[in-house]
């Protein structure tokens, strides 16, 4: 049966599995592989248009010879006395006497015997009866097998006869697709070491580029192994911003660091008189030990309250999002001073809408605090007003009490300070309004009524 629970508890210590991180990959990686692929996209789209354009040009070079033999051929045609086509000087290519020669002409017409060229020999033009080529038509054409062509007709009738002959030059398509394989052999291998270039520009690029965020890389690990204590400012414009938010950070922290080891030491020298105080009473065997300890234990319980509420406004200032809504905290303190004050009455007034940006904790505890001696310490009535401002929001609570001279309000901040003893309390609560205020960057002042004749404490907070 142990054997049984012993792997139950293993993972019940192990605790559960921690959730694995997605991994967004290398920056640099990702910025080669967009640059990769924009730049095959526009060596992509670049190398088709470039070799349609330079295609094109060829063939219409091409076309261009083949319309002007031609035209040229139906100049130097006649008819002769019987009927048939000949030419007033022979062609000028030799090629059309040379049998196989790859240029060819023909010329047909309805009852009349058809007119080849030599280079023919016992073969014949395609002639296609269905549509009239009043102006030259050049197509391609497979009739010959093993020898495409590119074949320029026009239907023309001659000086002197009725008929309509068509004439048609065609050439052999080797040397044209020669010449767009040569070009689309060049393209290829200029766009691809272009290609090519461009990609390692860019991954140089990346790499140069990036290279400061390495050196912010290194610096960071010998901040954190002591080397060194701040970022060097020696950073491109674009990084700046970065490395002073860290050195900002890093500031911040040590600040922080600094602010709680002196509350420390504030929380220690606060508790060694009253440790001191109990332990000489008990080594003197006092009569009176358990009222001294009793007497002792408060103040120490009063200084770790004052310190804890300071810690708790200090890790919770950390959020810059921090958003109150004034109003409500007003409400709950309100209705908690309700209960316990059964003979005072609190009445609240000002904009319901005002936010700060503090922590709702605190806000909570700071007019608690305020509101909670007023009604202590007045005859009754309590007047709370929310006022906003452009760049604060003004908390005031009034009472009709006996108010407080100017000359004893200041003291009334320090901790433990209380003008009143009979009441019951800790004398740390303007104390620890005032601690917490500081820390969000506001305020809180004594001042005199108008309205209730008693005392008025203004507690100013930055708006949200």
């Amino acid at each position: 049966m142990n054997d049984e629970a012993a792997p139950v508890t293993a993972a019940a210590e192990a605790g559960p599995p921690e959730r694995k991180r997605p991994h967004i990959g290398s920056l640099t990686r990702r910025m080669i592989v967009v640059a990769a692929l924009w730049i095959t996209i526009l060596l992509l789209t670049g190398g088709f248009a470039l070799d349609r354009i330079l295609t094109t040009s060829i063939v219409r070079n091409f076309d261009d010879q083949l319309t002007y033999v031609l035209n040229a051929m139906i100049a130097a045609s006649e008819i002769g006395p019987d009927g048939e086509v000949h030419f007033n000087r022979p062609p000028a290519d030799q090629r059309f006497i040379e049998p196989y020669s790859g240029v060819y002409f023909q010329v047909s017409g309805k009852g009349t015997d058809t007119f080849p060229s030599r280079s023919l020999w016992d073969r014949r033009l395609k002639v296609v009866t269905d549509h009239l080529d009043l102006t030259p038509h050049v197509y391609n054409s497979n009739e010959f097998a093993g020898e495409p062509l590119r074949v320029a007709e026009r239907d023309v009738i001659l000086p002197g006869s009725s008929v309509r002959f068509r004439f048609q030059v065609a050439q052999s398509r080797e040397m044209i697709d020669s010449q767009i394989h040569d070009l689309r052999q060049t393209l290829f291998w200029s766009f691809l070491a272009l290609g090519v270039g461009l990609l390692i520009l860019g991954a140089l690029q990346t790499i140069y580029g990036l290279w400061p965020l390495r050196r912010v890389q290194r610096e960071v690990a010998a901040i954190r192994s002591g080397r060194e204590q701040r970022i060097s400012d020696t950073f491109p414009t674009e990084i700046e911003p970065l490395t002073e938010e860290i050195n900002q950070l890093l500031a911040h922290s040590e600040a922080q660091a600094e602010e709680a080891r002196r509350h420390a030491g504030n929380l220690a020298h606060a508790l060694k008189t009253p440790l001191t105080v109990i332990t000489n009473a008990a080594t003197a065997h006092s009569t009176d030990l358990d009222q001294t300890v009793i007497r002792e234990a408060s103040v120490m319980r009063r200084q770790v309250d004052h310190h804890l509420a300071r810690a708790r406004a200090i890790g919770r200032r950390t959020s810059a999002q921090a958003r109150s809504c004034v109003w409500d905290s007003v409400e709950a303190v309100q209705r908690a001073v309700d209960r316990l004050y059964e003979g005072s009455t609190v009445d609240i007034t000002g904009d319901r809408t005002a936010e700060v940006r503090v922590e709702r904790q605190d806000v909570d505890e700071m007019i608690g605090n305020l509101v909670e001696n007023a009604a202590k310490y007045g005859n009754g009535r309590v007047f709370i007003t929310v006022e906003k401002h452009d760049s604060n929001v003004d908390v005031i609570v009034e009472d009709d009490g006996p108010g407080i001279p100017e000359r004893d309000r200041e003291t009334l901040f320090a901790r433990g300070a209380r003008l009143d003893t009979d009441k019951p309390g800790t004398g740390l609560g303007l104390a620890i309004v005032r601690d917490v205020a500081e820390i969000y960057g506001g305020s809180v002042r004594l001042e005199e009524s108008e309205d209730l004749g008693g005392l008025l404490a203004r507690l100013t907070l930055p708006a949200g």
